[in-house]
């Protein structure tokens, strides 16, 4: 006889969802809101490119950049005794450091969309692989840590860690690094005249060059070194803030899902603040319904998955229904 097959108990996965991400203060600041900041940058630089019709897919490559520049300049400005005498033009320097860096591996794509007319949604793809290759063999190689045992770098010393938002948290300033950062993003959209230029490419580049005189391929560059700036400065916040340390596979996809917080956000960057907020809380729901209720993380993928989709068939089904009443 065949023993029936027995599943996860449905009331015991909510309630480990519930608990793990909304369910008390320190769930919702320590799990949710933590992995809402990386979300919440990357979705921002995402949000920005496709504004700009950039479509750069390539956020996950740039957040490793700049996780690796942080965690090298976190690791050098240290000195071998782990003391910072400048605690904060320390940690500012691997912030902009990894910000930079995500920005330059960003300017790749843009050269060669601009030099060889590669289609950014080709390179970018590719690009996230080598970065996600040569972190893998940094970690085992050059930048290993001392005892060579871990695929990893030397852990950052406690002066290199990002200060505490909410004392007794897990919560860092990067979350309200993020926040300003879409807030800021929003008034420059919206308010100034670069930001005009970058809607008005973003919604017909012939038009833009032709009628409103605009120079597209400045305005897409400018897109692409933003977009990447903020995807490296999520992954530096990321090392100094979390994992304080750079390791093998360190993003779980964020660049990915970047792409679809976006999109749940219509590309408005406060709505970004409440999509990566929202998917913060399907991932720290779902690591909680893993931990203690068997039930495999993918799950929030599948879920995430299928809000793209119905995202995507409702703009379709509104650009049909304006169509049909033109």
């Amino acid at each position: 006889m065949f023993a029936p097959a027995v599943g996860p108990d449905l009331g015991q996965a909510l309630a480990a969802f519930w608990h793990g991400s909304l369910g008390s203060p320190y769930a919702i600041v320590s799990a949710t809101l933590v992995r809402a900041t990386p979300l919440i940058l990357t979705g921002l630089a995402v949000a920005i490119a496709f504004r700009a019709g950039v479509l750069n897919i390539g956020a996950d490559g740039q957040f490793l950049a700049g996780a690796t520049a942080a965690a090298v300049l976190g690791v050098a400005l240290s000195g071998p005794t782990g003391h910072v005498p400048l605690r904060f033009l320390a940690l500012s320097a691997a912030l902009v450091g990894g910000t930079m860096l995500g920005a330059g591996w960003a300017g790749v794509a843009a050269w060669l969309r601009r030099r060889f007319g590669v289609l950014e949604v080709i390179s970018t793809i590719m690009l996230n692989f080598i970065a996600l290759e040569a972190v893998a063999y940094l970690v085992r190689g050059p930048l290993q840590e001392p005892s060579r045992v871990y695929p990893q770098t030397q852990a950052l010393p406690s002066a290199m860690h990002l200060p505490r938002l909410v004392p007794g948290s897990r919560l860092h300033i990067g979350f309200a690094l993020a926040v300003l950062a879409a807030v800021v993003a929003w008034w420059v959209l919206r308010s100034t005249a670069p930001g005009f230029r970058a809607r008005v490419v973003g919604a017909s580049p012939t038009a833009a060059a032709s009628a409103g005189r605009i120079d597209v391929a400045r305005v897409t560059l400018s897109a692409f070194l933003i977009s990447g700036a903020l995807a490296g400065l999520a992954g530096a916040v990321e090392v100094t803030g979390v994992t304080y340390a750079l390791y093998d596979n360190i993003s779980p996809g964020y660049g990915y899902t970047a792409i679809a917080v976006a999109l749940l956000a219509d590309l408005h960057p406060l709505g970004v603040i409440a999509s990566g907020i929202f998917f913060g809380a399907l991932e720290a729901g779902a690591a909680a319904m893993q931990r203690d209720a068997g039930v495999p993380a993918i799950v929030a993928t599948v879920v995430e998955a299928g809000l793209v989709l119905a995202v995507l068939a409702a703009e379709r089904g509104r650009i049909r229904f304006q169509a049909s009443r033109a």
